[in-house]
């Protein structure tokens, strides 16, 4: 959790992956973010977080359905989604908060 913390405290900006093994929609996403990851390069970190195994934080963020994506940069929470979404959307959102 420590660690977790200090990546997204970065002013890299951070897109966390709350998702599940058993999950279907996560599954369908794990190639879009994969696209989106290496399109977007080094500008980027992707963090995937298995919230059966890190129950802790994904109480800590109200994770009450997977997939959830949280941007972070500095600590603070740019943009939060819960389900699936199009690669081309989630470029957008992630271009528009790099910008900023």
């Amino acid at each position: 959790m420590e660690k977790f913390n200090e990546l997204i405290q970065s002013g890299q900006p951070v897109l966390v992956d709350f998702f599940a093994t058993w999950c279907g929609p996560c599954k369908a996403m794990h190639p879009v973010l994969e696209d989106v990851k290496a399109a977007m390069g080094n500008r980027l970190h992707l963090v995937k977080v298995d919230v059966d195994n890190f129950d802790v934080l994904a109480e800590t963020y109200r994770i009450q359905m997977v997939p959830t994506l949280i941007l972070f940069r500095k600590g603070e929470v740019l943009w939060r989604h819960s389900g699936v979404i199009s690669g081309k959307e989630l470029r957008g959102v992630l271009e528009e908060a790099l910008k900023a």
